[in-house]
């Protein structure tokens, strides 16, 4: 009762200094700081992006067994297609907090089922993975299906196309922060929509994405991008980034 007292007089106090002071519009404007422009325009990445594939070749990304040697996946039309086991490939930038946007297409020949049919992933920071997967008419477990949080979160729904069809995500991401002794003080969270739908909205990451286990706490800074060679000719395009 006291607080509700203490609420109800502060609120009285506030509303009387109001009604005695003479605001101007222009007392709560301000003009600084300036705000940079991005350019925006359909189907283009936005002016300040790092367009970590423009469909010509690959020279933002290397091999992930061997950061030396370059990227071993195929570029043809414009597009990028998995080489099957030659590896994943990853950014040779690293990064922290991003917006993300890339579109990805499973083969227009169906093969196999479950995870077995058009299987690949991202990998945000190289740890924590964001499943690709040809889930049209292809049950399997639905925080391993298309747009899971692997292992750990589900979408929200399925936003399904058929095979040979673009899909698009677009993912906003907060890293995980640690302090200097390594320990998190801050979960990292993830924002997703595939196909223009939200499937993930602050959804919280538990740790590593594991294929077997539980999720694990690594205390790690800035990491690359990676796009994974799950041996199906998953394609790509239009992949850029926006660090935030």
């Amino acid at each position: 009762m006291k607080r509700i007292i203490l609420a109800s007089f502060a609120l009285l106090a506030t509303s009387y200094i109001q009604a005695q002071t003479k605001f101007q519009p222009q007392d709560t404007e301000f003009y600084t700081p300036k705000l940079r422009t991005v350019e925006t325009a359909p189907n283009k990445a936005p002016s300040d992006a790092i367009q970590l594939f423009n469909g010509a070749n690959l020279n933002q990304w290397v091999s992930s067994k061997d950061p030396s040697k370059p990227a071993d996946w195929l570029v043809e039309n414009g597009i990028l297609t998995v080489k099957p086991k030659s590896g994943d490939i990853q950014t040779k930038e690293n990064f922290e907090d991003f917006q993300l946007h890339l579109e990805w297409r499973s083969p227009l020949e169906i093969k196999g089922e479950g995870q077995g049919r058009g299987n690949s992933g991202i990998f945000l920071q190289g740890l924590y993975e964001l499943q690709i997967l040809d889930n049209n008419n292809n049950p399997t477990y639905v925080n391993g299906q298309a747009a899971a949080l692997y292992k750990q979160q589900p979408p929200l729904l399925t936003a399904t196309k058929k095979p040979g069809e673009w899909h698009t995500y677009d993912i906003l991401y907060s890293a995980p922060k640690f302090n200097k002794d390594g320990i998190l003080v801050k979960k990292g969270t993830i924002t997703m929509l595939h196909n223009g739908v939200v499937v993930h909205y602050n959804t919280q990451i538990e740790g590593t994405t594991e294929y077997i286990g539980l999720p694990q706490q690594k205390s790690h800074g800035a990491g690359p991008i990676i796009l994974q060679d799950h041996n199906d000719a998953v394609s790509f395009r239009n992949i850029w980034i926006r660090p935030l």
